[in-house]
């Protein structure tokens, strides 16, 4: 186990600030599909941009399918998400749309008649490897402006975990990142072990 730092922060800002580009809305986003755009909902709407979310590999997959296995023995199939998604900080949500490979809600997905908020996500899952460096910098951002509790990164490359808690004026103030031999328990079920190498 090993606390992370972000050196990246800041740098994707950093190289695209000079190229003009349409800062999409919401509502936009949403028209695209509603119009028949092609493609259109494979598209993900993060601070403006929308984001193609790719075709997964069978690592991916694999190990997308494995973790929400896992999560639905912890906290059972109604309450865990596949790919849908949520509402952020309120001062983001007209430019964000973010879709988690995975959530964990408070309650059962069928008490919610639109997005969950912030305050009902008690974990988000990404599935990383040719996304990582994003999902560790402007999504990881993002979520914690959101006040999102707990947001872990399954590092596929590095066979490790990274674990964020603690979110404080728009960063999370703990990241630790598991080795594949080590053990974490989710905030919101202290008494479940996950363990990548035991999976």
């Amino acid at each position: 186990m090993q606390a992370v730092t972000d050196e990246s922060a800041g740098i994707d800002d950093l190289a695209l600030a000079d190229v003009p580009r349409k800062v999409w809305t919401r509502e936009e986003a949403h028209a695209l599909v509603d119009l028949g755009f092609p493609n259109a909902e494979k598209w993900e709407l993060i601070d403006g941009e929308l984001i193609d979310k790719m075709g997964k590999n069978r690592p991916h997959v694999i190990w997308q399918g494995i973790v929400y296995e896992w999560l639905l023995g912890v906290f059972g199939s109604g309450r865990v998400e596949s790919e849908a998604p949520s509402d952020v900080a309120t001062e983001d949500n007209a430019h964000n749309e973010p879709e988690a490979d995975l959530k964990v809600l408070r309650r059962p997905s069928k008490e919610y008649a639109s997005n969950p908020q912030p305050e009902d996500i008690l974990l988000l899952v990404e599935i990383s490897d040719s996304t990582l460096r994003f999902d560790l910098s402007k999504k990881a951002r993002l979520y914690a402006r959101a006040a999102i509790m707990e947001y872990w990164v399954l590092d596929i490359p590095g066979k490790r975990l990274v674990v964020h808690r603690e979110p404080k004026e728009g960063r999370y103030r703990s990241v630790v990142a598991y080795e594949a031999q080590e053990e974490v328990a989710p905030l919101a079920a202290p008494e479940a072990r996950f363990c990548l190498e035991r999976l």
